[in-house]
């Protein structure tokens, strides 16, 4: 781990994602993380169970997060950290490293762009108390939201215009939520259509959709409208090839490589549409230098 300062004060950054597990033996125990100590339903086991067999057994999101997280520290020269929600490392654990480096300030950066009371709000809520449970007591500065950095509409841009060349529609798309999470002016539907907005602006196009993704197994109403009920439209429409962006993710995870590339393709393909999809930000630079920007104006 690096040794560099900023200024008078030791500094440095906390990354913060989802977590995955990288075993199938491991998704019974992460699922009772998601789900807040509740066992999953058999039925919901099998089901995920199915979705991480199909894309080989194991999310790549603990490798990517890592991957960004030595990327970000590289370019800026201070530790950089990474914690995990549901999965080890887990934020608490991570914290423990934090206290043990002696930071006085810490830049906190949820690896979701958008923000929400249930995302990255979360997340916020779970750091605060490891923070307090491990003793301690730097100074923390949370990038709340970075949805409009221009860094990152480019890096998203930079993977969407080889493939969205010569294909319209493109169909941007960000993990829905139970529609009950906007009942108190929660900014995320807003947040979410604006990052499309400006990525469809950076990458010349003259026109976009949006839709809502990887909805919930629960009985609550979630955000919509749906990819499914886009592609029946494009299929009733006579459209033969589709692009779908997924601008509410920064790296290849479950929701990315079986949702859309197994699931969607499979669904668009039975309508005669052929569905493409850019690169995830993944290790790109640009998307790193956004990462480095957000942090400054945290430090």
């Amino acid at each position: 781990m690096t040794e560099a300062r900023t200024g008078p004060e030791r500094a440095g950054v906390l990354l913060l994602a989802h977590g995955a597990p990288e075993r199938l033996e491991d998704l019974e125990s992460y699922l009772s993380f998601v789900r807040n100590g509740r066992p999953p339903s058999p039925r919901i086991l099998e089901e995920v169970r199915h979705r991480y067999a199909a894309i080989g057994g194991s999310s790549p999101l603990l490798r990517w997060t890592r991957a960004q997280a030595e990327a970000v520290e590289r370019l800026l020269g201070i530790p950089v950290f990474f914690g995990m929600r549901n999965w080890h490392p887990f934020i608490r654990e991570t914290v423990e490293r934090v206290r043990e480096a002696g930071l006085e300030r810490i830049a906190a950066v949820c690896l979701a762009p958008q923000f929400s009371e249930l995302s990255v709000g979360l997340y916020i809520r779970r750091t605060g108390e490891a923070m307090r449970e491990a003793g301690v007591t730097a100074e923390i500065s949370w990038a709340r939201s970075f949805h409009d950095e221009p860094l990152l509409i480019e890096a998203f841009a930079e993977r969407l215009r080889p493939v969205a060349r010569a294909v319209l529609p493109v169909l941007f798309t960000a993990h829905s939520l139970p529609e009950q999470a906007l009942a108190n002016g929660d900014p995320y539907d807003r947040e979410a259509r604006a990052t499309a907005a400006a990525v469809a602006a950076g990458a010349g196009l003259t026109g976009f959709y949006f839709a809502y993704q990887s909805q919930g197994m629960t009985n609550d109403r979630w955000l919509g409208p749906t990819v499914e009920s886009c592609l029946d439209r494009y299929a009733a429409e006579g459209v033969r090839e589709v692009v779908v962006d997924p601008i509410g993710f920064v790296c290849d995870h479950v929701e990315v490589l079986y949702d859309i590339d197994i699931l969607f393709r499979e669904y668009a393909a039975a309508r005669g549409i052929s569905l493409r999809r850019p690169e995830s930000l993944n290790d790109s630079p640009t998307f790193t230098a956004a990462l480095a920007a957000v942090v400054k104006r945290c430090l």
